[in-house]
């Protein structure tokens, strides 16, 4: 099993509509990885599979040093040439996706509860490679994700045999507390692809996020 390494330090997931069209995702990412982003999430629930493949190439290549993985279309992720994908409770279960894509690629996986854990846990402990909670922050992007707050993400953290990044609402003021959890970085959607500048809000969370586990 070589999985490509990966690092959950500042986890950008694209989105569309705040980047301001499929167009813009490609310089928002470029610009975000300039920053300091460790990894891309490529999130579209609305493109045609044609039209998503294409865009996703597109963000594949400006990826050229940190993994991209692909939101949900598991089926996608080769012919993208993407390092994995990332899988929601109500999406493909994560044992299929395993065998989707074989031993070689990521999957990560939304969890709110220990329970999530433990199910994911029956496969081995090999099926997933990180874990993203949340929401720490209700949030217009995922309003029926709820707020989970820093007690229950720790109630994950603490079950977790994988690493795990927060999602929901997230901003560089939150390292701090994120870190004290347990946490292994901040997973961000509104942070970077809704300023006008990704490249400094992508450097603000990684400095943040250093200063928070004392590197």
């Amino acid at each position: 099993m070589s999985r490509p390494d990966f690092d959950l330090s500042v986890y950008l997931v694209t989105d569309t509509a705040q980047c301001g069209g499929p167009e813009e995702i490609v310089e928002t990412v470029r610009r975000a990885i300039s920053g300091g982003v460790t990894l891309v999430q490529f999130r579209d629930h609305d493109l045609p599979d044609d039209e998503f493949v294409a865009l996703g190439r597109r963000v594949r290549d400006v990826c050229d040093e940190i993994p991209l993985i692909i939101d949900d279309r598991v089926h996608l992720v080769a012919e993208i040439g993407a390092d994995g994908a990332h899988v929601g409770q109500s999406d493909m279960p994560v044992a299929q996706a395993r065998k989707v894509l074989g031993d070689n690629l990521l999957i990560g996986l939304s969890a709110q509860t220990p329970a999530h854990v433990e199910a994911a846990l029956s496969h081995g402990p090999d099926v997933v490679d990180y874990l993203g909670v949340g929401a720490l922050h209700a949030t217009g992007t995922k309003p029926e994700a709820g707020e989970l707050g820093l007690a229950a993400i720790r109630d994950v953290v603490d079950v977790s045999p994988w690493p795990v990044c927060v999602i929901g609402g997230v901003t560089a003021s939150d390292a701090q507390d994120v870190a004290r959890v347990g946490c292994d970085g901040l997973s961000v959607v509104s942070a970077i692809c809704r300023n006008a500048d990704p490249e400094s809000n992508a450097r603000e969370l990684a400095q943040a996020w250093c200063h928070a586990k004392g590197r």
